[in-house]
């Protein structure tokens, strides 16, 4: 009997990935992610599974970003009451992003409904907050490189991906079948992540594409968000950020309690963390000291580089200052949350600054704004975008293509074949080629939805 995988999200896209992997009538899903940004994407949410939550015997994450965790309290109200397996840190994270993201959902549709822009009356969160907490009661930290047992007589293992606190590679070992699901991977030169493990050896491999098309450039993020800052300071601006409150906060934090410490930047420049979310995922850093570059001196240095913004009333209150400062908001690609308003209040001024982060998945404002549109579209209202926008291109904490191919160059053996997933159909399908034409492996992009093998 064979093992097939399903690819209920991820496949064409970089975003919501679910691998459902099946076997003799036992079922594991790997990572259970959402889809975010264009609108037809962010429907699929919406929509019932193929397989009903129920059925589901175990769900195994790679990390908690929420393209990868964050369907998980949507799947457990449907009635998936399984084990959910994963790294401490990835637990950690969880516990501090999936509610986060309930009250997100929660806050925009009462948003929605209070000033009358949703097509839908009412407006309906996807989960609550209390759904997410719900499922939190689900989850079982395994370590790095411990064999744990998903299901029955199914062998499981996590290596470090890098990326961001608790990052995994998952190897499945199923009726002798071996299926290694590379998650996303981190960059070995990352400002904050240690580089990840070697690939083990696999019959099967899914390779995370993000930048499948692509080769990060050398400059580092502090040497290209050192000047952006230094100018928007002087002509007295703000500086809006949107980040991911995992990782890229964190980076950009170390980035800038070095080029204060540097004489890059003047150390009185008010720098603000306006995310509850990233202000505790700061603090875990402490905790979590095997799985990144910083020492305690540094990971303290991190937590102290800017005020940290907790309430909703601390959060209104930075619009009565004025500049030069730097607001560092959530989300990343400005899909949500706190840096919505900020964008209302500072993009329509020349003398002010966006800085974006790293990838803008088509769809989400980010993407628009890094396209130089003029406009972008905030709680129902086309926003003037007069602000300079700077993107910064070594952000990113997802491995270029080069180093994917250099991560798969590490497998003891050639893999029967390579599914690449997780990337847009332009990045998925140059790194198939490559693949293709460089290791000389059997690769494809497999279709949103297609079980292989078929």
């Amino acid at each position: 009997m064979s093992v097939n995988i399903t690819f209920l999200g991820g496949a064409g896209t970089v975003t919501g990935s679910k691998y459902l992997v099946q076997h003799a009538g036992k079922s594991v899903l790997v990572d259970c992610g959402l889809f975010q940004g264009y609108k037809q994407l962010r429907l699929r949410n919406w929509r019932p599974l193929p397989v009903a939550p129920g059925k589901i015997d175990a769900v195994v994450l790679t990390h908690a970003h929420l393209d990868h965790s964050g369907y998980l309290p949507l799947l457990a109200r449907e009635g998936f009451s399984g084990r959910v397996y994963a790294t401490a840190g990835t637990r950690d994270l969880c516990g501090i992003l999936l509610p986060d993201s309930g009250h997100i959902q929660e806050e925009d549709a009462d948003f929605a409904n209070r000033h009358g822009f949703s097509k839908h009356t009412p407006a309906l969160p996807l989960y609550t907050r209390r759904d997410a907490l719900d499922c939190l009661r689900l989850f079982r930290s395994v370590p790095f490189s411990k064999v744990f047992e998903p299901v029955p007589g199914w062998r499981a293992t996590f290596s470090m991906a890098g990326h961001i606190l608790g990052a995994a590679s998952v190897l499945l070992e199923v009726a002798g079948r071996r299926v290694l699901f590379s998650g996303d991977l981190g960059r070995p030169d990352d400002l904050l992540m240690r580089p990840a493990d070697p690939a083990p050896a696999a019959d099967t491999v899914l390779i995370e594409s993000t930048y499948g098309d692509r080769v990060h450039p050398v400059e580092d993020v502090i040497a290209e968000l050192g000047p952006a800052l230094k100018r928007v300071a002087a002509r007295g601006g703000v500086a809006v950020v949107p980040v991911f409150a995992v990782g890229r906060a964190q980076a950009l934090l170390h980035a800038i309690a070095r080029l204060k410490a540097g004489g890059t930047l003047p150390t009185s420049l008010p720098v603000f963390l306006d995310s509850p979310m990233a202000i505790k995922t700061t603090g875990l850093f402490e905790r979590h000291p095997g799985e990144h570059r910083l020492s305690m001196r540094e990971a303290h240095a991190m937590g102290h580089a800017a005020t940290m913004v907790e309430t909703t009333e601390q959060s209104k209150a930075l619009a009565k200052r004025h500049g030069p400062m730097v607001i560092l908001a959530g989300s990343g690609m400005a899909t949500g949350g706190r840096v919505l308003h900020h964008l209302a209040l500072y993009a329509g001024e020349h003398r002010n600054m966006i800085v974006l982060t790293g990838y803008q998945a088509p769809g989400t404002r980010g993407a628009t704004l890094a396209g130089s549109a003029k406009t972008v579209r905030l709680h129902g209202q086309d926003v003037a975008v007069n602000a300079e926008v700077v993107q910064l291109q070594s952000a990113s904490a997802h491995a270029d293509a080069n180093q994917l191919m250099q991560w798969l160059r590490t497998l003891p053996h050639a893999p029967d074949e390579v599914y690449v997933v997780h990337g847009d159909m332009g990045p998925s399908d140059e790194l198939r080629k490559r693949i293709e034409h460089e290791l000389k492996w059997r690769a494809m992009v497999p279709e949103h939805g297609s079980t292989w093998p078929g």
